[in-house]
């Protein structure tokens, strides 16, 4: 898999680099599956099978205060910094993408298309109605696990 990595505001990401991924790469979905609560409305997802979203699904439920960064994405500190053994150095996040942001050990969820970013682990997918994450600041939200 080929992506083009654009200008963007997390340390790390470079300008017109073409970086080349292992085609081992792809995001496998664990089924673990996740709700987000806010405001009396619901959003779901679903983590990737990794190392860092079982880390992070061992945090769960979590309450958090979004705050948004860049017109893109709204992040919250975590409690404590995720294990990132075995992830890829960094991640070109699409809408609905939620990550690790390993440099600054913060949660991220991506309401718009953002370029390669070194350092941003994903953790998942939102299945749907992250479109209401915008415009929203700050918002707080309980993730949890959906058993």
């Amino acid at each position: 898999m080929t992506i083009h990595a654009a200008a963007g505001a997390n340390e790390g990401a470079t300008h017109g680099t073409r970086v080349e991924l292992p085609a081992a790469m792809p995001r496998k979905v664990s089924g673990m599956k996740i709700r987000i609560n806010f405001e009396g409305k619901v959003i779901t997802g679903t983590l990737a099978d990794t190392e860092s979203a079982r880390d992070f699904a061992s945090m769960l439920p979590l309450t958090l205060t979004l705050k948004d960064y860049s017109g893109t994405e709204k992040i919250s500190d975590l409690p404590r910094r995720l294990s990132t053994k075995g992830a890829p150095a960094g991640s070109d996040p699409s809408i609905g993408d939620l990550a690790y942001y390993a440099p600054w050990g913060n949660l991220a969820l991506f309401y718009k298309d953002f370029g390669y970013s070194s350092g941003l682990v994903t953790l998942g997918k939102l299945d749907s109605g992250v479109e209401v994450l915008s415009g929203r600041d700050p918002v707080k939200v309980t993730i949890e696990l959906v058993k």
